[in-house]
């Protein structure tokens, strides 16, 4: 029978040594916080428990203290496994120094493996991974000399190489709701996030485990309609109600973000005019009616609002992989939200969408780029920050456009107003590079694949092509050699044909795109759509 107790009380449920699943992803979204809090308390105050493994599928934390922040104390867990560090830099450092073992693996994938946790299978049979750091030809998602164990195999499937990740024994599961009734029935009805709720709590029970339950607020038994019902009580051991719970770690409720209201176009703010704009603008025009999206983090994101501002927000569907289908994707530190979604799913079926080549473009950050074309997101600064779900939506898409500045560290560039930038100053950190630190997207693996791979820059646009990177666009205002070619620690080819970027870029108003993207529609045939013609 479900037991209704305070946290600290429920986390006296874990013991020493046990792998802890968590639910929720990136910036607090179905993150139980309260219980997650009352366990780092405890630990603080009884030396227990210790060695945890601690899992999550996402990145959890506010980037400061929050989150996993909360449980970065020494001698409270022995290794990470998650998509990322990212959100949780204390827990970077840690790794970095070799006080914990950290396994870094695509957020798709451990979505997926939580699913066949859940039924009992040996693990998850995929191709996503291949040929990058989680390959375990290359690291194996290992990030220090501590992480020791295969959670990665190699594996060949009659001609064609796979990648089995393990599924891995489950102690305590902690997952998060909106209602929760006296039964331990658990809805979700505020949530900006469903991701994997079920699998989650159903992994631990399987094994015995324990299943604890974070809701806002408490009803009566019998009150809750069977189809809100995210979790049944039957799976549930002890619920926490949180009556101070935020939507998101940066939102206390959005009804937006949960899909009780549709917001007006007229309140989408533009971006401001900055250099972040100007690559997002130049990021959508790889756009066509019809595409299918994913919008990854950081200057991607952007990308919503230029299509809202330029009206053509009606003629694609943008998605982000945590489950948001359609609509316009939350920026910022509430990113992984949306409002005016069409549908918010389960994070573990929307994987299984892009990985079966569902996306038409995907729109991901680079933080450095090497002579093959391989892209690093996942490890600079000599800290392990992991991939989300890069991995995933980077190799089962088959266009992908990477953006960001050409340099970084003290980068001060602007568009001038007029047809180009200016630089006042060059970064001092090199992003194209002889050798990534850390291979996310392998460049060969791509090309072998026929992926088309476009890189937007501030100051110029390139493409990876069969002879190698490519230099197709300039910014005017800009010099080749110097600005360009210079900040480039390898041979790129320049196009006998390279053009201009497009003046409309850098001046302080729409660009009036709409036009010329209803032409493309014409162009393709009456919605034909990439997805139709391959």
């Amino acid at each position: 029978m479900v037991a209704i107790v305070e946290a600290a009380r429920a986390v006296e449920a874990i013991g020493n040594g046990d792998t802890v699943l968590f639910g929720g992803s990136g910036g607090g979204h179905g993150v139980a916080e309260a219980v997650i809090e009352a366990l780092a308390d405890r630990f603080r105050e009884t030396g227990e428990p210790r060695d945890l493994t601690l899992m999550s599928v996402v990145s959890l934390g506010d980037w400061e203290s929050a989150g996993f922040g909360r449980l970065a104390l020494p001698g409270l867990a022995r290794r990470v496994i998650s998509a990322g560090l990212n959100n949780c830099p204390a827990f970077a450092r840690m790794a970095a120094d070799e006080a914990i073992e950290a396994y870094l693996l695509p957020q798709g994938v451990l979505s997926q493996v939580t699913r066949d946790m859940a039924a009992g299978r040996p693990g998850l049979l995929t191709t996503v991974g291949l040929h990058t750091f989680v390959d375990p030809r290359l690291e194996g998602g290992r990030q220090n000399a501590r992480s020791t164990d295969s959670l990665v195999e190699l594996v060949t499937v009659g001609d064609e190489e796979y990648l089995l990740y393990r599924a891995l024994p489950i102690d305590v599961a902690v997952i998060r709701g909106t209602t929760v009734d006296e039964e331990g029935n658990l809805s979700a009805e505020e949530e900006a996030y469903s991701g994997e709720l079920l699998s989650i709590a159903a992994a631990a029970r399987r094994r015995g485990g324990v299943v604890i339950a974070q809701a806002k607020r408490l009803a009566k038994a019998g009150t809750l309609h069977g189809k809100a019902v995210k979790v049944p009580g039957a799976l549930v051991d002890y619920v926490v109600e949180a009556p101070s719970q935020r939507q998101t770690y940066q939102t206390d409720f959005d009804p937006a973000y949960a899909g009780i209201i549709r917001r007006p176009t007229t309140a989408m703010r533009p971006l401001p005019f900055d250099i972040r704009k100007v690559i997002a603008r130049r990021a959508a025009m790889e756009l066509a009616p019809g595409d299918l999206v994913n919008l990854g983090f950081g200057v991607s994101n952007g990308i919503s609002l230029v299509a809202v501002e330029e009206g053509f927000m009606d003629d694609i569907t943008l998605t982000v992989e945590q489950g948001i289908f359609g609509g316009v994707t939350a920026g910022g530190k509430d990113a992984g939200a949306g409002v005016n979604f069409h549908a918010m799913l389960d994070q573990s079926d929307n994987f299984d969408f892009y990985d079966g080549g569902g996306l038409d473009i995907a729109f991901l950050s680079f933080a450095q780029v090497d002579a093959e074309g391989n892209v690093n997101v996942s490890r600079y600064g000599g800290l392990p920050m992991g991939s989300g779900g890069f991995i995933n939506i980077s190799q089962g898409t088959r266009r992908v456009v990477f953006s960001g500045t050409l340099t970084t560290g003290g980068l001060e560039v602007a568009p001038n107003g007029r047809d180009g930038v200016a630089i006042a100053r060059e970064g001092r950190v090199r992003k194209w590079m002889t050798k990534v630190d850390q291979v996310t997207f392998s460049g060969r693996y791509a090309r072998e694949r026929g992926q088309q791979v476009t890189f937007v820059t501030d100051r110029a646009v390139l493409e990876l092509r069969a002879e190698g990177i490519t230099l197709v666009e300039i910014a005017d205002g800009v010099d080749l050699q110097r600005d360009v070619l210079d900040q480039i620690e390898f041979e790129v080819r320049v196009a006998p044909t390279l053009r201009a970027m497009d003046p409309r870029l850098f001046r302080d108003a729409p660009m009036g795109l709409l036009a010329e993207f209803r032409q493309r529609a014409r162009r393709r045939g009456h919605g034909e759509t990439t997805r139709a013609r391959r």
